[in-house]
C-alpha cells in the first residue's frame, strides 16, 4: 500500500467495495521493466487494468500496448496511443474486429492456427504476425493451460503459410502462465523458439521477433523473485539461442506494471462459526469472487490482507463473499488468520489488487453493484 493510497482510505473513507489505485506506481514499475530489459519493447497488457488514468500514463511514457478485443483497441486509442503501437495478442478473434482494428491502422496481430490465419490473409492483409507456441506454465500460481498457442511441427507449417498468404512471417511468442516464478521457463521457452527461428529461416521465412509475453510476478503473501532476476535469465537464454543476431524482443507484462499499484478495499458483512466449539470463524465481506476477485479460483492468488483491528490476538479464519452462492469462497484451505475481535463493519483491505479486479467484477450478481474505482 503506498502512502498516497493509505491517506486516501484515512482521510476520505470511501464506500466499500473499492479499488484505490496510484497512478504513480505504474510508472515505477514500468521504468523498472524498461531499466531490466532494455532490448525489450514493452507492450502493456490491457486486460490487467484498462481504466484511462493508467493508460493515459502508459502512453506518455511511450509504452506500446497489448490488446484483447476491439474494445481494447477503441480504449487505448481513445488514450491517445497510435496504431502503431498495438499488438491485437488474441489468438481467438471476430473477423470483424480484426477488420476494425486494420482499418484503424493496427498491423500487428497473433495467431495459433491455420482458420485464424486465414482470417488475418483476408481482413488484416500485408500485416505482421507471430504465432504463439504452447509451452509450459509450470511454476506459474495462475497457468493458461492448453487454450493458446499450437506445437512447433504446426507452428513451422503456418509460418511458412502466413506468407504463401501474403502476410509478413513477423515472429513467434509465448506466454509462460502468470505469477510465474521461475525463469527456468522462460529460458525453456526461448531454447524452443530459437531452434525454429533457425528452421524456418534456413525455409526462408524472415523471422525478425520474439514476444516473451508476461507472466512477470508480483509479492503477495510470500516473496517472489524481482525482476533483474528474470531479466538476467531472459537475456542469457536470448543469447545463447540467437548469439550476437538477438531479433526484436517483445514483453507483455499487466499484473507486474498494475498489481502493486493497488488496494482493495471491503467490508466485513458478518463473522460466525459453524458450530459453538469451531475454532475456525467464517468472515463474509461485501466483495467475493464474483465482485472482483475471481483470482481466488482455487486459492491461486492469495492477497496479504490488512485490517483496522491488526495488533491482537488473531485465529483461523475461512474468508468468503456476500453472495448467494456455495462458490463464493476466498479462502478457507489457506492459513489465513485475522483478529478476534474482528465485527461486521470493520474494514479488511486486499493489497496488491490493482490487475485482473476491476475487470473481473460481474456487472449485477445478485444485484451487488460493480467495484468502485478510485485513481489518485
Amino acid at each position: 500500500m503506498t502512502p498516497k493510497i493509505a491517506r486516501f482510505l484515512e482521510e476520505v473513507r470511501p464506500a466499500t467495495p473499492c479499488l484505490v489505485f496510484d497512478v504513480d506506481r505504474v510508472e515505477e514499475n514500468y521504468r523498472a521493466l524498461a531499466t531490466a530489459l532494455p532490448l525489450a519493447r514493452i507492450y502493456y497488457a490491457v486486460k490487467a487494468n484498462p481504466a484511462r488514468p493508467i493508460l493515459e500514463r502508459l502512453v506518455s511514457l511511450g509504452s506500446s500496448f497489448d490488446a484483447a478485443s476491439w474494445e481494447e483497441i477503441e480504449a487505448i486509442l481513445a488514450a491517445g496511443a497510435a496504431p502503431e503501437a498495438i499488438s491485437f495478442g488474441n489468438t481467438v478473434k471476430k473477423e470483424a474486429a480484426i477488420a476494425r482494428a486494420y482499418a484503424e491502422g493496427v498491423r500487428l496481430f497473433a495467431f495459433d492456427s491455420e482458420e485464424e490465419l486465414e482470417k488475418l490473409a483476408r481482413s488484416a492483409p500485408g500485416s505482421r504476425v507471430y504465432c504463439r507456441l504452447l509451452v509450459e506454465n509450470a511454476g506459474a500460481d495462475w497457468p493458461l493451460g492448453r487454450k493458446f498457442g499450437c506445437t512447433v511441427e504446426m507452428a513451422r507449417e503456418l509460418m511458412v503459410r502466413a506468407g504463401e498468404l501474403g502476410l509478413d512471417a513477423y515472429g513467434l511468442s509465448f506466454h509462460v502462465g502468470s505469477q510465474q516464478r521461475d525463469a527456468f521457463a522462460y529460458e525453456a521457452a526461448i531454447a524452443k523458439v530459437g531452434m525454429l527461428f533457425t528452421d524456418l529461416t534456413e525455409r526462408g521465412v524472415n523471422l525478425r521477433m520474439v514476444n516473451l509475453g508476461g507472466g512477470f510476478p508480483v509479492r503477495y503473501t510470500e516473496d517472489v523473485p524481482s525482476i533483474d532476476y528474470f531479466a538476467h535469465a531472459i537475456l542469457r537464454a536470448m543469447t545463447k539461442a540467437f548469439g550476437n543476431a538477438i531479433p526484436d524482443m517483445i514483453v507483455e507484462p499487466g499484473r507486474f506494471i498494475v498489481g502493486d499499484a493497488g488496494v482493495v478495499s471491503a467490508e466485513v458483512v458478518l463473522v460466525s462459526r459453524k458450530a459453538k466449539d469451531d475454532p475456525v470463524r467464517w468472515v463474509y465481506l461485501d466483495i467475493g469472487r464474483f465482485g472482483g476477485l475471481a483470482e481466488t479460483e482455487g486459492e491461486s492468488i492469495r492477497y496479504p490482507l490488512r485490517t483496522n483491528r491488526d495488533g491482537g490476538v488473531v485465529g483461523p479464519v475461512a474468508i468468503a463473499g456476500p453472495t448467494c452462492d456455495g462458490a463464493d469462497i476466498l479462502y478457507e484451505r489457506s492459513p489465513y488468520r485475522l483478529p478476534l475481535d474482528l465485527r461486521a463493519g470493520d474494514r479488511v483491505d486486499f493489497l496488491s489488487a490493482g490487475a485482473y479486479t476491476t475487470t473481473y467484477a460481474s456487472q449485477s450478481f445478485n444485484g451487488f453493484r460493480p467495484l468502485a474505482e478510485h485513481y489518485l
